[in-house]
Formats: structure tokens, C-alpha cells, sequence
């Protein structure tokens, strides 16, 4: 099983749901994935969900703030990455053409946070740890899984990251353009970089979040029961079969059916 009681600086190690909706997305999600949510204090955030699967910390929700909302953006997943030095992330990430919101900050005894938005627009956190890791569970169907950006100015922006986090980068080609740049952390896969094509339309940049599923046929009949829709797929992939979702507020996810690291 995934199981995490710690993680590697540089790794994925959470993901959350900025909602327009909260009884309507732990509805959606708990149906889909099996999850078990748990609404506690968060402060100014007002509520926070923590949702679990056989009782590991998975990922969480929590609601938009009005400005937000007023502000046009729509509701999504936040990659997190874990992180030794929050304030020192965020001084990186502005030397290279990044843009930091406010500065990190202390999310009470949990950890330090701060939000980095790369130069093509795209946006996640940086987690620096402090009773809190991350997710307890990757991997593991019902769990996160992978992270990719979707850009498209993937060598740009695999160099940003390529400083700012260290990561290594494998870049993909067919018939000589890049395809897929596949990240690696300490010699680990971590994620991967898309790059965006004109069936992406006006899109802006984002992350997208990867959980795995038994089926991805399945879960993809299963979101549009829910009140979700499909993208993209389910589609063949050489590491197993993945579709493109939304739930029914509009924020994108993917699901992943094949073998994965423990």
C-alpha cells in the first residue's frame, strides 16, 4: 500500500478543491471515490474538509472566498509540494518570473504555505511541514497519483521548475517535437509537463491532478451519474488508461487505471 509518513523536499504531496459548492462536491467525490469527509475549523477559511479513504488523509476541500468568485476564477484542484524552506521557495520563485500571493504563512502547527504561480499562469503550493506531511495514501486506488501541467511553453517552463524545485527533467520527442516532459524528484518520477495544443481552446495554464481507479471506464460513468463530465477519454496510454473529468462545480481531475509505485 502508499502509505506516506513523510516526503522527499520536492514531492507532490497533497491536493486540495477550491469549491464553489461543498455539499455538492463531498457528495460528488465521496460517490466516486469511496472517500470519507470530515468538515473541521480552519480559521478564516471557515470550514475545511478533510476527506479519507479507510481512514488515511488523502486530500481536501474547502469553499471559495467571495473574492475569488467575484474575480472569475473557477473552482479547481491545488497541486501541494513539499518543501524544506517555504520563504525561500517563494524568494526563488520570484528571481525566476514567477508570482508569489502574498508571502507563506503559517497554517497553525500543520506547516508553512505559500502559492506560487509559474510565468505561463499556472498555479501550486508549496508545503513546508510541520505535524502535517501530507497525504497519508498515494497511490493506492482512491489516491493521488500524479501531477501534470498543462502549458504551452513546456521548455520554458520545465526550466523554471527545474530550478525552483530541482527537479530533474526527461524530455519525450516524436518526430522530433516535444510530446511530454516527465519530471523526476531524487531519481523518482513526480509528475509530468503537457504541452497544450489548439483542442485546449483559450484554457489558461493549470495543474492537473491524477487519481487512480480499478477502472477507468467505470469512473468515468460513474462522474457523469454524478453530475461530472468527460473531456477527454477514457483514452490508452502506455502506462495504463486515463480520462479527463470535471465535477458537476467544473473543476478538471484526472483518473488513472494501471500499475503504479507503492
Amino acid at each position: 500500500m502508499g502509505k506516506r509518513e513523510s516526503y522527499e523536499p520536492g514531492t507532490f504531496c497533497w491536493a486540495d478543491l477550491a469549491t464553489t459548492d461543498m455539499a455538492g462536491a463531498k457528495a460528488f467525490y465521496t460517490g466516486l471515490f469511496g472517500w470519507e469527509a470530515e468538515d473541521v475549523p480552519a480559521g478564516e477559511v471557515g470550514t475545511y474538509t478533510v476527506l479519507r479513504l479507510g481512514g488515511d488523509e488523502v486530500c481536501g476541500l474547502y469553499e471559495m472566498d467571495a473574492e475569488r468568485r467575484e474575480g472569475g476564477i473557477p473552482p479547481q484542484w491545488l497541486s501541494h509540494v513539499s518543501v524544506e524552506d517555504a520563504d525561500a521557495v517563494v524568494s526563488r520563485a520570484r528571481e525566476l518570473g514567477g508570482t508569489v500571493y502574498g508571502e507563506a504563512f503559517d497554517v497553525g502547527e500543520q506547516g508553512r504555505f505559500a502559492m506560487v504561480q509559474d510565468p505561463s499562469g499556472a498555479g501550486l503550493a508549496a508545503w513546508q511541514a510541520g505535524t502535517d506531511s501530507g497525504a497519508r495514501r498515494v497511490n493506492d486506488p482512491g489516491c493521488m497519483t500524479w501531477n501534470e501541467l498543462q502549458t504551452r511553453e513546456p521548455e520554458r517552463m520545465a526550466a523554471f521548475y527545474a530550478e525552483l524545485f530541482g527537479w530533474e527533467m526527461e524530455a519525450q520527442r516524436e518526430d522530433g517535437r516535444l510530446a511530454y516532459v516527465v519530471i523526476k524528484n531524487a531519481g523518482s518520477s513526480n509528475g509530468g509537463i503537457m504541452p497544450m495544443t489548439e483542442q485546449h481552446g483559450d484554457v489558461p495554464p493549470f495543474w492537473l491532478t491524477y487519481f487512480t481507479v480499478p477502472s477507468c471506464d467505470g469512473a468515468a460513468a460513474k462522474a457523469r451519474e454524478l453530475g461530472g463530465a468527460v473531456l477527454a477519454g477514457p483514452m490508452d496510454l502506455g502506462a495504463g488508461r486515463i480520462a479527463v473529468l470535471t465535477d458537476p462545480q467544473g473543476a478538471a481531475f484526472a483518473v488513472f487505471e494501471g500499475e503504479t509505485d507503492n
